[in-house]
């Protein structure tokens, strides 16, 4: 193999260039040599099971390389799989399997007497060679019944599918068989409801069903009784153990689009089930939840819908004879029979997000949950990096990572986006403001809150009060107009920080999981979109005891919002405005961050002028603690990008101290595609009017650096005979730029030599 850059990868590509061949890539076109490179490289990391750096230069096809390379492996593992399953059952079919165990099994009491040295002792310490042979038959049967159940249940999937991929007729069919259905379900439940409401009217404390909303259910901890099953886990969301797949990640939804349209295009497409991943904000297909805008707002109110469904199905005879009757809301769209009709179309055929989207509508499923039903099947799942990278997310999402392939694209940035996912940042304001709502709901509901419940809110308000007064402020005054006395920036451990705070005596691992199973942000943040505008808050007694809220809020809004304060919404208005969620969810992230190990983080005290503009902010130092776990859970794991220099740093801060043994780390590296006689890089300083160019922000908008530019643009098109690319710094200023070439008449001369385009590849308006 010829030299060039990234010997290191050449090498390592060497051997497996000969083990696959060109020939095993399908490709849609002639593959460039670095291509067929690329792919042997990726196929033998594969296969060897190592931690792969690759990088290749933007334009060189890397994607559609990493599709065919990495599914190429996958069918050929599937193959081989199929092969042993079959030689397995055929093994079992015939009786051979039973001849083996018995030559095994006189070997083994052949063993101890053909060695001289201290039978007794050696005999002594192991079991007998009967019971040993037992269990492996035992091992080798259970092994074949598995095998057994596994091609039982993929015949099924198979035949599913298949039906759907060539019965049209039949798939709308069902389509519409399941949709008038549940319409029938949904009008006879409310029916149901309408004569429940009418029932009876005997409410304790005389709240109305959408306030009893806002109360928090009974807590259980880990160490009492499991709460029912169906409260906060899907007991149907795997029915089927997990296919080897591979999961690949990008940074952002349209790469993620980008990279499903080359699956489609590639030779796999037909032939592969794909599964596209996204959250709750990108999938919902609920308008109602849609409008709540905020992320952590639209998790909490799906996870609340599902709860009241689930207590709904088990509670629906007790609800006849209580005194009282709630009204809760559930999501038309979780219909776990419309969600299974959803995941075999996914299964079916490859789309990405927004054609997921566009199917969960038309089926009146739920994209977010039937694209996660589809996951065990699945040979191929696109996610964004959150979702990979951020254990609880990755674990509520139904992600397996046990012996599957990790492919991380546009990974150049990795180590960094590690450390955001896990670090956090609260304000002073923010502290306030969650310590005032949730002391007004505390004092609002404290007759009808539960025991377990008083003292989790209690050790919270205790955290938001000395985290404030660790700021040099007081909770019960307003953050804006506290005054710091002394200010700068103080940089602490975990321990120091909890030391200091007074808090160490807290298990932050029981607060923090109490906030996720309660939902306390969730029904905080009702309590202030209920009380917290003037138009809502009434001047009855009972209604008093929020007024300290409402005029903490007022006062907010009197001083800096963008430090997260909630600003009080009319209700009238609130569809039609993006809400912000309550300060306490982006608190429990700062909580959580303080979970980890003192040596992998800081904290970072940043006093201001006022306790309002003060901040905590968790920095973490070690992103390695997170990443070790996806690559010991992992077969392989490929870190690709189109510059991944310095690979030192992958190697060091992220490989080594995730504990990857050195010897399972390759590399590999290529060049262009476009030779070195077809570059010739040119900086110019000034313009053909000695204008000199600045290009910086400030300037950029200047009437004469534009001129200056369409002057060069002009005089490149007078001697470049092909076509000519302009890069622009944003689409913004490059709408800024044409509009002014066009008033100058500059565009005009433009169009005289060359069809002026834009990004997209059509035709810009030139008159």
């Amino acid at each position: 193999m010829e030299g060039g850059p990234g010997a290191v990868g050449a090498e390592a590509a060497g051997g497996a260039a000969q083990r696959p061949g060109p020939a095993r890539f399908p490709f849609p076109y002639k593959p460039y040599l670095i291509q067929e490179r690329f792919m042997a490289a990726l196929y033998s990391a594969l296969e060897a099971g190592q931690v792969g750096i690759f990088e290749s230069p933007t334009g060189t096809g890397k994607s559609l390389s990493l599709i065919c390379g990495a599914l190429s492996w996958l069918r050929d593992f599937e193959e081989k799989k199929k092969q042993e399953e079959a030689r397995l059952l055929a093994l079992e079919h015939n009786g051979q399997e039973e001849k083996k165990l018995l030559t095994l099994d006189e070997s083994l009491w052949k063993e101890p007497l053909d060695e001289p040295g201290c039978p007794d002792s050696k005999g002594s310490a192991r079991e007998p060679d009967w019971i040993t042979a037992f269990v492996r038959k035992k091992e080798e049967r259970d092994m074949v019944d598995r095998l057994k159940e596994e091609q039982i249940r993929k015949k099924k999937r198979e035949d599913r599918l298949e039906k759907i991929r060539h019965n049209v007729q039949l798939k709308y069919a069902a389509k519409r068989k399941r949709s008038e259905e549940d319409e029938t379900k949904r009008l006879l439940q409310l029916s149901k409801e309408v004569l429940l409401e009418g029932g009876g009217t005997d409410v304790l404390e005389q709240l109305d069903h959408n306030e009893e909303e806002l109360i928090l259910a009974e807590y259980e901890s880990d160490e009492e009784k499991k709460v029912v099953s169906g409260l906060e886990e899907d007991d149907d969301d795997v029915e089927e153990e997990h296919v080897t797949k591979i999961y690949y990640c990008s940074r952002t939804h349209s790469q993620l689009s980008q990279f499903v349209h080359e699956v489609q295009k590639s030779p796999f497409g037909k032939d592969t089930r794909l599964v596209s991943l996204g959250s709750r904000q990108n999938l919902c297909v609920n308008e109602e939840v849609r409008r709540l805008g905020a992320l952590q707002l639209i998790n909490d109110r799906c996870m609340e819908m599902q709860k009241n469904k689930h207590e709904k199905k088990s509670d629906g005879e007790e609800m006849e004879g209580k005194k009282r009757h709630v009204s809760r809301t559930v999501c038309p769209f979780y219909s776990y029979e419309q969600m299974q009709f959803l995941r075999d179309e996914v299964l079916v055929e490859v789309k990405d997000i927004e054609q997921l989207v566009a199917l969960g509508k038309e089926t009146k499923a739920c994209p977010y949950y039937g694209s996660r039903y589809a996951i065990p099947a699945a040979q191929l799942v696109v996610l964004p990096y959150q979702m990979l990278l951020h254990e609880a997310t990755r674990s509520a999402a139904g992600i397996s990572l046990k012996d599957q392939v990790v492919i991380i694209d546009e990974a150049h940035n990795l180590i960094d986006t590690i450390t955001c996912i896990h670090s956090a940042e609260v304000s002073g304001s923010q502290l306030c403001c969650a310590h005032s709502q949730l002391l007004q709901y505390m004092e609002r509901y404290r007759k009808r809150l539960k025991a377990k419940n008083l003292m989790y809110i209690k050790q919270i308000l205790y955290l938001l009060q000395q985290f404030v007064s660790v700021l040099g402020g007081n909770v019960n005054q307003n953050p804006n107009s506290q005054a710091i006395s002394q200010t700068g920036t103080v940089l602490k451990s975990i321990n120091d920080f909890l030391f200091q705070s007074q808090i160490d005596n807290i298990n932050l691992f029981k607060v923090q999981r109490y906030c996720e199973k309660s939902l306390i942000s969730r029904k905080l943040f009702g309590f202030v979109e209920r009380y917290g505008a003037p138009t809502v808050v009434k001047t009855n007694k009972e209604n008093q005891k929020l007024a300290g809220l409402q005029n903490f809020l007022l006062s907010l809004q009197q001083g800096s919002d963008k430090e997260g304060a909630l600003q009080s919404l009319p209700v009238e208005a609130e569809g039609d405005q993006l809400r912000t969620a309550s300060p306490l969810m982006q608190i429990e992230g700062f909580l959580s961050a303080l979970t980890n190990a003192n040596q992998d983080g800081r904290v970072i005290l940043n006093r201001q002028g006022t306790v309002g503009q003060s901040s905590l902010k968790f920095l973490l130092l070690n992103p390695a603690v997170h990443f070790a776990k996806v690559v010991k859970e992992c077969r392989a794991v490929i870190i690709a990008g189109g510059t991944m220099q310095p690979v030192a740093d992958f190697r060091e801060q992220l490989l080594s101290c995730a504990g990857v043994d050195p010897a399972r780390i390759v590399e590999f590296s290529c060049g262009h595609v476009i030779p070195p006689e077809n570059i010739l890089p040119i900086i110019l300083c000034n313009g053909p009017s000695n204008q000199q160019l600045e290009f910086t922000y400030q300037r950029r908008d200047l009437p004469q650096m534009m001129d200056e530019l369409g002057r060069i643009l002009c005089n490149v098109c007078n001697v470049v005979p092909g076509g000519v690319v302009c890069f622009f710094p944003s689409y913004e200023y490059e709408k800024q730029v044409y509009a002014h070439w066009k008033k100058t008449g500059l565009l005009t001369r433009l169009a005289t030599k060359k069809k002026v385009c834009d990004y997209g590849g059509h035709a810009l308006p030139q008159h």
